[in-house]
């Protein structure tokens, strides 16, 4: 399973910027309304600590990359349509907006830290926008959308609790074509103290407070405060932190960071997407102006934030926002390989909470069949099929077939 993140948000705040820094494309970007008019999805990564280091061993990665000691696995990134007021009601790209950011497993809500952009998305000084109301209308539009689906469909509703008894499964089924899972119609529920109400009695006020709470539980969304290198943008970052203090929120310089992508790919620069520093290798081929970019960046972004913040977004948004475990699954467990002698050639990510009977479903369901137990290659131990999981763990599946195999030579 490939995991989906959507870059949302306003026209203007800088999405495709971050979405070519994180995918190294090249997309459109200008300042009019709405240059990116249609989705465009690309391939960037979650960057994780490899274990071949610990392992003594020099692995061969099939799934992902391995560079410098940290492994590189695969993300789909989705530059989705600028967001307008009433998109919910199907204004602007409103209705294609919503009916791809319904296949992102978590959002990336991009703002203009700068304050750069009016209420409507069009550019403006620096400093006269406010990116905390930028964010409050587009969260007003995702929240609206999940209350449409939901009063909409009130009879369907009532007709499904009626033949089943049981609201859970009912708000499941009208939800489930927006990715929405049976766990998070029951942890919002609870969350919002409508478990033990009966559906008929909801009112619009009830149905507002669980589709705000089912949005951001089925949708878990981090800030990306973009344009941070912006004089002024610093003071906007403090207070997108101190008013949405329930939210992470992540300075960015979605600029910087693709001028040290590009440069890196051209061979003037060393640099790993996501480090908190780089090295200029052909000084001679760079001009004034871009040595002054540069060590910008280096003083201005890196001094101040650590790291641009593109890379780190993306990491915090997998391994924080969707809980997900590095996992590497191997055949051989004397080599660490898998049949074709590769050396710790996969990395999974599984949700927190995964089990080993999980592992097996996600790498092939026929591995399911007749499953034993999980071996931690690391400690030497055997796992029963419900042991949950940890990052960075090294398994082997052990079934049937392979017990009889062995006794049988």
């Amino acid at each position: 399973m490939t995991i989906k993140l959507g870059l949302i948000g306003k026209t203007n705040t800088g999405k495709t910027t971050f979405f070519n820094a994180a995918t190294l494309s090249s997309e459109e970007i200008s300042s009019y309304p709405f240059t990116t008019k249609k989705s465009v999805s690309g391939t960037t990564h979650a960057i994780s600590l490899c274990v071949h280091h610990e392992f003594k061993v020099q692995d061969n990665p099939n799934n992902s990359k391995c560079l410098d000691g940290w492994r590189y696995v695969p993300i789909e990134l989705i530059d989705l349509p600028g967001l307008i007021k009433d998109a919910w009601k199907g204004k602007g790209l409103g209705n294609q907006f919503l009916s791809i950011a319904a296949q992102s497993d978590a959002l990336l809500h991009v703002v203009d830290a700068s304050g750069g952009i009016d209420s409507s998305g069009k550019i403006t000084e620096p400093g006269s926008g406010d990116p905390i109301s930028d964010f409050a209308d587009i969260e007003e539009e995702l929240a609206m959308w999940y209350l449409k689906i939901l009063e909409g469909n009130r009879d369907k509703i009532s007709k499904l609790i009626r033949a089943n008894s049981d609201l859970t499964d009912a708000l499941t089924d009208l939800f489930r074509g927006i990715g929405v899972q049976k766990n998070h119609i029951k942890e919002t529920l609870i969350a919002t103290e409508l478990d033990e109400k009966e559906f008929d009695n909801f009112n619009i006020n009830d149905s507002k407070k669980f589709a705000i709470g089912l949005r951001k539980i089925s949708k878990p969304t981090l800030i990306v405060a973009n344009k941070i290198d912006v004089a002024g943008a610093d003071k906007n970052f403090a207070r997108l932190r101190e008013r949405y203090n329930n939210s992470i929120v992540i300075p960015v310089s979605g600029d910087s960071e693709f001028s040290l992508r590009r440069a890196e790919q051209k061979g003037l620069i060393k640099y790993s997407p996501g480090s908190e520093q780089f090295d200029i290798i052909r000084s001679d081929q760079l001009n004034a102006k871009q040595i002054n970019a540069l060590n910008f960046i280096k003083k201005g972004i890196m001094g101040e934030y650590m790291r641009t913040g593109v890379q780190f977004a993306i990491n915090v948004a997998v391994f924080k926002l969707l809980k997900m475990n590095s996992i590497y699954p191997v055949a051989d467990e004397k080599n660490l390989a898998d049949k074709q002698g590769r050396v710790l050639p996969d990395l999974i990510l599984l949700k927190d909470g995964a089990t080993i009977s999980d592992l097996a479903k996600e790498i092939h369901t026929d591995l399911t069949k007749g499953l034993l137990y999980g071996k931690d290659l690391r400690y030497n131990l055997r796992l029963p099929v419900d042991y949950q999981l940890r990052d960075r763990d090294v398994v082997s599946l052990i079934n049937a077939s392979q017990k009889q195999s062995k006794i049988s030579t």
